[in-house]
């Protein structure tokens, strides 16, 4: 279990890696035609984050070191990707939910997942997106991606959730 996930870790900051190197336009028809929310890039990738298939699907957590409410290097490309999208649809509505592990009291960590969710939200709006566009929410350690109690459930729990709203 510990290695899988220490394995899904790691793809997944190759990906915002490579993401954060990369700089792809959007379609200049996004959104025209092929219902709301949908576009793909130039490269050919599906940027619709309903499409199971698209990035903005498959990348939707920012997660955060032990007791932090800093953005690392390793998630700026992830929340670069999903700001570049919500720039370019001004219609789409998104709620981030800052999330934190099991350890400290309720009231704690619910003020740290709304600091989590606040930060995501403040580079967002940073990198262009408008305040009206994103709602943020806190649920503390009451929405556990893991259950388990090692460091390795901990940090899978140490998360924000980007959620695209219909």
């Amino acid at each position: 279990m510990k290695s899988r996930i220490a394995k899904s870790l790691t793809i997944a900051a190759l990906a915002a890696t490579l993401a954060a190197c990369s700089s792809v336009p959007l379609d200049d028809k996004a959104g025209q035609g092929g219902g709301a929310g949908q576009g793909s890039s130039a490269s050919g990738q599906i940027l619709d984050p309903f499409n199971p298939q698209s990035i903005l699907a498959q990348q939707r957590s920012v997660y955060f070191d032990f007791d932090s409410y800093t953005v690392s290097d390793q998630y700026r490309g992830l929340v670069e990707t999903h700001a570049r999208y919500l720039a370019s649809h001004q219609q789409q509505k998104i709620k981030i939910e800052g999330n934190t592990d099991e350890r400290g009291g309720a009231e704690y960590n619910l003020a740290l997942g709304q600091r989590r969710a606040d930060a995501v939200r403040r580079m967002m709006t940073l990198l262009g997106v408008s305040d009206n566009q994103i709602e943020t929410i806190s649920f503390g350690k009451e929405k556990p991606k893991a259950t388990g109690s090692s460091e390795a459930d901990f940090a899978e729990n140490r998360r924000a959730d980007i959620v695209y709203q219909r």
